[in-house]
C-alpha cells in the first residue's frame, strides 16, 4: 500500500495507531517506526483522552519535508514449525508442578521491615514497633528471622486446612487477650529494665475462622530466669563472654541480679477473641521438641474445638443478653425514681414560692394600709406642711411600689411548670 506523507499523517490524526495499524496490515509498533523514520508526528494517549472527554486538545504540527510517497508493507506471521512428539513429551517432562500453597504467607510480607522499626530496646529486650497493625509476633532482635519463620509455618499450615489467617477488622469486635511471656510462670516479674519494662502488643489480634467462630493467634518468644551482672552501669549475662574474659578489678564493684530475658524458645497460644468467653490453650518448645514438630498438633486441636467454642460463645451472648436487660430495667427503675424525686420536688419548690408570695403581699398589705392612713391624717395638715409631705409621699409609694394580688401572684411558677412527670 502506497500513501503520501500527508495522506498518512491525517490518518495518525483521526485515530489512535492501534486502531489505524491493522488496516494497513501492520502492527502499531511498526506504523511508529513508520512515522519517526518519515518524521510524522502523532498524538499521544493524552490527546486521545482530552478528546474523549470533550476538553480542548492540539494536535501536533507537521513539520516541513518533502511530501514523497511511503510504501507500506504488510507483516506476515512466520509459521511456526511443528514440534515432534518427542518434544512435546520433553517439554511435559519439565514442567514443574504447582506448588499446593505459596511459599510465605501473604500476612507476613514486610512485616520484618515494620518490626525493626523499633523504639529503643535494651539489650536483651523484646521489639516494640511504632506500627501497631501488625500480626501477633512477640520477638527479640536476635529471634525475630526464627519468629517469622514459624509464624510462617504455622499460617500456611492453617491455609492448607482452608483456614484464612488475617488481622481482625475494627468493625469485628474482637480482642487480644493478656499473653505471658514467662517460660515457668513465677509470682515475681522481672523483666526489662528496673523490673518494669512493658511488652509490645498489637492494637488488633490475629484471627481465622472456623466457619463462623474466631480464634486468635499469637506467637511470643519466652522469658527464662537468669542471673546477670552489672559490669560499667549495664547488665550483661553472668555466663556471657563478655563477663568471664573481664578482669577481676574490672568486677571488683560489679553485683549481680536475676532478671527475665528473652529465651529463644517460642510459645504459640490460641485463644477466643469474643469477649465473655474464657479459653485458651498454648504450644510451647522446649530444648528437645520445637514449635515446628507441634505444628500439625496445634492445627488438629484447633480443628476440634469448633462445637465447644460455639457452645459457650452462645451462652457468652445470652449471658450479655440477660446482663443487658438487667442494665435497662435498673435504669428504668432509676429514671422512674428520679421522675418522682422531680416531681415531689417541683411541688414543695411551688408550695414554699406561693408562701414566700403570700408572706410579701401580706408586709405590702401593712405598707398599704400605711400610706392610706398617712393620706388621711394629710387632709388635716396645714398647707405649708401639706405640699412639702405629698411629694415625700408620692416618692414613698413609688419605692415600695404595687400591692395587686394579680402581680404578685403572675410570679408565682406552678408544679406542673417546673416538672412533667412522664409516667404519672
Amino acid at each position: 500500500m502506497q500513501l503520501t506523507r500527508l495522506e498518512l499523517y491525517k490518518r495518525v490524526c483521526e485515530r489512535p495507531l492501534s486502531k489505524v495499524a491493522p488496516e494497513l496490515g501492520i502492527s502499531g509498533t511498526a506504523l511508529a517506526a513508520i512515522c519517526k523514520q518519515y518524521q510524522l508526528p502523532y498524538p499521544g494517549s493524552g490527546y486521545w483522552t482530552r478528546k474523549s472527554l470533550g476538553l480542548p486538545a492540539d494536535l501536533p504540527a507537521l513539520p516541513e519535508a518533502p511530501d514523497e510517497t511511503i510504501e507500506i508493507t504488510q507483516s506476515t506471521p512466520k509459521p511456526r514449525p511443528k514440534k515432534t512428539p518427542e518434544e512435546i513429551a520433553a517439554r511435559k517432562t519439565r514442567r514443574v508442578a504447582k506448588p499446593d500453597r505459596p511459599a510465605h504467607h501473604p500476612l507476613l510480607f514486610g512485616v520484618e521491615e515494620h518490626l525493626r522499626k523499633t523504639r529503643d530496646v535494651g539489650d536483651g529486650e523484646f521489639l516494640r514497633p511504632y506500627k501497631r497493625i501488625l500480626p501477633d509476633l512477640i520477638s527479640s532482635e536476635a529471634a525475630l528471622l526464627r519468629a517469622l519463620s514459624i509464624a510462617n509455618d504455622l499460617y500456611l499450615a492453617l491455609y492448607k486446612q482452608g483456614y484464612r489467617v488475617h488481622i481482625a477488622q475494627a468493625a469485628d469486635d474482637l480482642h487480644r487477650i493478656h499473653i505471658k511471656e514467662q517460660e515457668v510462670e513465677r509470682k515475681d516479674r522481672k523483666y526489662g529494665r528496673y523490673h518494669s519494662g512493658s511488652i509490645w502488643a498489637p492494637d488488633r489480634p490475629t484471627v481465622f475462622y472456623i466457619d463462623t467462630v474466631p480464634i486468635g493467634l499469637a506467637l511470643t518468644e519466652m522469658t527464662e530466669r537468669v542471673s546477670m551482672r552489672d559490669l560499667n552501669g549495664e547488665y550483661h549475662r553472668k555466663d556471657s563472654r563478655l563477663i568471664r574474659s573481664a578482669k577481676p578489678w574490672q568486677l571488683t564493684h560489679s553485683w549481680t541480679t536475676d532478671q527475665d530475658m528473652p529465651s529463644g524458645r517460642f510459645r504459640v497460644v490460641a485463644y477466643s477473641p469474643k469477649g465473655g468467653v474464657d479459653w485458651s490453650v498454648s504450644w510451647q518448645e522446649t530444648e528437645q521438641e520445637t514449635l515446628g514438630k507441634l505444628i500439625p498438633r496445634i492445627v488438629e486441636t484447633v480443628k476440634g474445638v469448633k462445637d465447644n467454642l460455639q457452645r459457650l460463645m452462645t451462652a457468652a451472648d445470652e449471658a450479655e443478653a440477660k446482663r443487658k436487660k438487667e442494665r435497662e430495667e435498673e435504669w428504668e427503675r432509676y429514671l422512674r425514681q428520679e421522675d418522682a424525686r422531680k416531681t415531689t420536688q417541683a411541688l414543695a419548690d411551688s408550695r414554699e414560692q406561693l408562701a414566700e408570695i403570700i408572706d410579701r403581699w401580706g408586709r405590702a398589705m401593712t405598707v398599704e394600709r400605711f400610706f392610706a392612713d398617712a393620706e388621711e391624717r394629710l387632709k388635716f395638715a396645714t398647707n405649708e406642711r401639706r405640699h412639702r409631705l405629698e411629694e415625700r409621699l408620692t416618692l414613698a409609694r413609688a419605692m415600695m411600689g404595687g400591692v395587686d394580688p394579680l402581680d404578685f401572684i403572675e410570679s408565682w411558677v406552678a408544679p406542673e411548670e417546673r416538672h412533667r412527670s412522664k409516667y404519672i
